[in-house]
């Protein structure tokens, strides 16, 4: 039982089906190693121990009798603190909503369930999911694995470290920003951002507790240690709202190609916008060389016909004015009184004029979109798949200075804007793509490098199943050198 903590949810549950394993003793397993290292980590910030154990033993009197509760039966699991949960208090990181205990599970939560899972506790995010570290001043601060004075990335921060400490095999996130592939990229584990859509994201907070409208570009989607669990929980997961469930079902494509060689791959591992580290470009060029040797045809020059810079403007003015909805009347007030000036293109500028934009404002900016993701759609005509780097470097240093918008990060020993870091995710995100981040190496500083693999629109099944074969030929998860 010494390595029931590291075996993937599939492993899991096989095992527990069969009676080669306990679900109440894969609890055990995962409480044993939150026991042990949590405290040095802080990703586990919520547990509801006493309902987890009377499930897993339900769980595992039902394997007994032969009884299946899905695909998912009784493998215990953890969430991100920004779903709400029946038994746990759900927080979003903010202390106005430490009391907040919810009368129903988020959908995304509730399809787990029935396909079998055990929530069994919840993971630290950053204040109202808002930061590219996890840290508050609810549950403190989360540590990466692999080096605990650097943050593990936000806003599922706290589902990725978890992750790659053996507290779970499989975790559920969320995305507006990157927060699903920003922290599976600094933690070394695999996550998936889910075409825009496909997965309701109905008992996230943020919005306020109780909103039955997601969020633009928003996305509730999974995280794991394998492609494979990826693919597990999304089919889980995946499927109309209570709105469109009376008159649709989703009927996601599959892969496009069967092997290597059936692919298409554009790499794009450097711009000039975006400078991207050294290290991590080699890396993120290394994996499309990888893909080459196992047969598929690669280009390191095709790209969509888009403005790098031009795109973020709109993914961020649309974010902004997703995110402004919801500031104080007074700061929208001000933000109108004194508005950036028409050449300052800062992202404080972007984000204040997106925050208060009125609706046609809004409709024209979404039109632009429009136009982007049409010419997404024309290359993946011609191209399968995009590698490109989740973020410009590997996992960075703690920072909680106050003023978000004045900090930096070093690239390539040069300071670059603290947003800067969101451009590379931002560019697909807000065009609603899916993309699956693999680990396909380290830094001479031994931090891990994910790698973000984009596909057409709802052609999700693709990305993974590269991604999948990335993890084959380079390895996937690792332990950190702390657990190995």
């Amino acid at each position: 039982m010494s390595d029931t903590a590291w075996k993937s949810a599939s492993e899991l549950v096989s095992e527990i089906a069969s009676g080669a394993t306990r679900s109440e003793d894969v609890l055990d397993a995962y409480l044993a190693r939150v026991e042990a290292h949590n405290g040095e980590i802080n990703a586990v910030v919520a547990t509801d121990v006493d309902a987890a154990r009377a499930r897993a033993r339900a769980a595992d009197e039902a394997a007994a009798r032969g009884e299946s509760w899905g695909p998912l039966h009784g493998l215990p699991m953890t969430v991100k603190d920004t779903f709400e949960v029946v038994g746990m208090a759900c927080t979003a990181g903010a202390p106005e909503l430490k009391d907040h205990r919810p009368a129903r599970h988020a959908t995304s939560v509730e399809r787990l369930i029935e396909a079998g899972a055990i929530v069994y506790g919840k993971t630290n995010t950053p204040i109202w999911a808002g930061d590219l570290q996890t840290y508050n001043d609810v549950f403190g601060t989360t540590n990466n694995p692999w080096d605990t004075g650097r943050a593990p990335g936000g806003s599922s921060g706290g589902s990725a470290a978890a992750l790659a400490s053996g507290f779970t095999s499989l975790e559920l996130g969320s995305d507006i920003g990157g927060s699903i592939r920003n922290p599976a990229h600094f933690c070394g584990v695999t996550g998936h951002k889910p075409s825009f859509g496909i997965v309701p994201i109905r008992g996230h907070v943020p919005g306020p507790p109780g909103n039955l409208t997601g969020a633009d570009i928003g996305v509730a989607g999974p995280l794991a240690r394998s492609v494979a669990d990826l693919e597990l929980a999304l089919d889980v997961m995946a499927g109309p709202d209570d709105f469109d469930g009376p008159g649709w079902r989703l009927d996601l494509a599959g892969p496009r190609g069967g092997k290597a060689g059936d692919y298409r791959v554009a790499v794009w591992a450097d711009d000039p916008a975006c400078e991207v580290d050294s290290e991590v470009a080699d890396l993120i060029a290394g994996a499309g060389e990888a893909l080459a040797r196992a047969g598929a045809r690669v280009s390191d020059a095709a790209r969509p016909a888009i403005d790098m810079m031009e795109s973020h403007e709109i993914y961020y003015m649309l974010l902004a004015g997703e995110l402004g909805a919801s500031l104080p009347e007074g700061m929208r007030h001000r933000l109108r009184q004194s508005p950036p000036a028409a050449d300052d293109m800062s992202h404080t500028a972007i984000f204040s004029r997106g925050a208060v934009m009125d609706h046609a404002g809004w409709l024209e900016w979404n039109e632009k979109r429009a136009r982007l993701r049409d010419a997404w759609r024309m290359f993946f005509g011609d191209w399968d798949v995009l590698l490109c780097p989740v973020m410009p470097r590997a996992a960075i240093p703690h920072d909680q200075s106050k003023n978000f918008q004045a900090r930096t990060v070093q690239i390539n020993g040069r300071a670059r804007d603290y947003v800067d870091m969101i451009i590379w995710c931002g560019m697909t995100c807000g065009v609603y793509l899916p993309a699956t981040v693999v680990p396909v190496g380290r830094t001479s500083e031994g931090l891990p490098v994910g790698v973000q693999v984009v596909a057409n629109f709802l052609e999700d099944r693709t990305a993974l199943h590269v991604a999948g074969i990335l993890e084959r030929e380079l390895g996937g998860f690792a332990r950190p050198d702390m657990f190995s």
